[in-house]
């Protein structure tokens, strides 16, 4: 059966050693801003609550304002991505 992805790249831009350096540098970035926001949450709910009510608020309102801008850079082409020939 024939194939129609010229260069052997496959969806997502990984070659068929593994993800391209640009994508794993988002994906990296991703899951740290991913596990920024998990660790705000809970030192809010479990550790910092007891001192300071409106810290942890912060904390909160600052962890829910994290996945968005988690979900722009993992998403974002950097020079050289070739997302539109997929």
């Amino acid at each position: 059966m024939g194939t129609n992805n010229p260069g052997g790249v496959n969806r997502g831009g990984a070659t068929p050693s593994g993800p391209v350096p640009s994508q794993r540098r988002r994906r990296k970035r991703y899951f740290a801003m991913m596990a920024a926001c998990l660790v705000l949450f809970l030192l809010a709910g479990t550790v910092v609550y007891r001192w300071s009510i409106a810290a942890a608020a912060v904390m909160t309102i600052v962890a829910m304002a994290i996945p968005p801008f988690a979900a722009i850079v993992a998403n974002r082409r950097e020079q050289g991505d070739r997302w539109w020939d997929e």
